[in-house]
């Protein structure tokens, strides 16, 4: 069928439908395939890494079903009164949920419901982690956190709780596992601090995690604190 005969089909069909005069009918159907084709819709944006560090797409790809989904699982299970330990001990037992994944959907539902704030720890206390990549081995890691230099523009108090795990009543040693990993725990106004070196092809990997926060306002002045000494452990590697 040519594309004469075409049009003419298509305003017959037009104008026995609307009762259009066949002028009228001709008028719209012209105007229609004059119309651009509307925009294709934009892709979904991805979905933002759920509160608790576990994201919507590892939660799919390891349990096969969402967020929301064990959320709901969750609130049939009354977790709004079972405490975290129930409900992750539930997902892991009842419904098969690998370790870390039941850990981490059930601090996301924990957050979601209000149950717990950013960086708050099952126990209510709170928590920061500060981590830096350094140009240096495990080893010479170990060896510039035993010294002061790198803290010159460090918070004082981190410099005295330093001095004092190397040196007070119980003095405590950088332990190491093997060349690529190395670890310190000490207390700091007391607060317990774990620094840790990992071995990494770039260099070490240094992180301090800050444990038995009282509140929010701890979280952000550790990592401040945190970051300037970091900052300078890095310019002091460099040299």
């Amino acid at each position: 069928m040519t594309q004469q005969k075409k049009l003419k089909k298509a305003i017959r069909a037009r104008s026995e439908k609307t009762g259009e005069s066949y002028t009228a009918a001709r008028r719209q159907v012209l105007l229609a395939r004059e119309e651009p084709p509307a925009p294709a819709p934009p892709p979904p944006a991805p979905k933002p890494p759920a509160k608790g560090g576990i994201t919507e797409e590892s939660v799919v790809k390891k349990t096969g079903h969402g967020l929301d989904h064990w959320f709901g699982v969750l609130d049939a299970f009354g977790g709004m009164t079972q405490g975290h330990t129930a409900m992750a001990a539930h997902l892991y037992k009842e419904h098969g949920i690998p370790g870390w994944h039941s850990q981490g959907i059930t601090v996301a539902y924990e957050r979601a419901r209000g149950l717990r704030e950013a960086n708050q720890a099952c126990t209510g206390k709170f928590q920061v982690t500060v981590s830096k990549t350094v140009p240096a081995t495990v080893a010479e890691v170990v060896a510039a956190l035993k010294t002061t230099a790198w803290l010159q523009d460090a918070d004082p108090g981190l410099a005295q709780a330093l001095q004092a795990a190397f040196t007070g009543d119980k003095p405590r040693e950088i332990k190491t596992k093997g060349s690529d990993y190395a670890w310190l725990r000490f207390p700091w106004d007391g607060r317990t601090v774990e620094i840790r070196i990992t071995g990494k092809p770039t260099g070490a990997s240094v992180v301090a995690d800050n444990k038995d926060l009282p509140d929010p306002a701890w979280v952000e002045q550790r990592r401040a604190q945190w970051r300037t000494a970091l900052e300078g452990l890095q310019r002091h590697l460099i040299g």
